[in-house]
């Protein structure tokens, strides 16, 4: 198994978009600044290159866990140690001939990041919520916006071989 960092790269490119779809003022951009207590004037100041770079790295970093959580091959790879080819033995090596690809879609991919989404995101999303006095309609559209994400990534990261 090796890491692939364009599928990662990607897969963290992806939360860009769905972010200016999911937070345009025509879907929920206007109830999360308001929810958020942001307005223009606040959102002018801000130096967007920089959010968007550290954005993509930050999103990068989950797309290097939801790899373990989405290609299940991997677990057959830490099993090994996950040392370099000379220490495989001969079984990994059939198992991989035969399940290989196996769970290797986007859906499967999707599925394991609804599921990161719901019991990753989701509580800590909601738990920081609790804490800032935030409304649930400001957790439903941050923690729908990464459970979403999470899904994305997890397909694309999942069936890019």
């Amino acid at each position: 198994m090796e890491i692939n960092f364009l599928a990662l790269f990607v897969a963290a490119l992806s939360t860009l978009i769905i972010g200016f779809i999911w937070y345009n003022p025509k879907v929920f951009g206007t109830i999360w600044m308001k929810e958020s207590g942001l307005t223009e004037e606040k959102m002018k100041g801000a130096n967007m290159p920089a959010i968007f770079i550290m954005a993509v790295f930050f999103a990068f970093l989950i797309a290097m866990i939801l790899q373990f959580l989405t290609i299940h091959q991997w677990g057959a790879f830490g099993m090994i140690g996950g040392g370099g080819a000379a220490e495989v033995k001969p079984s990994y090596a059939a198992f991989m001939n035969d399940y290989g690809t196996a769970f290797r879609s986007f859906k499967h991919g999707a599925l394991h990041g609804f599921l990161a989404g719901l019991f990753l995101a989701f509580p800590m999303t909601a738990t920081n919520a609790l804490f800032e006095r935030k409304s649930w309609k400001y957790t439903c559209i941050n923690s729908g916006y990464w459970m979403l994400c999470f899904m994305i990534m997890g397909g694309i990261i999942c069936a890019w071989q």
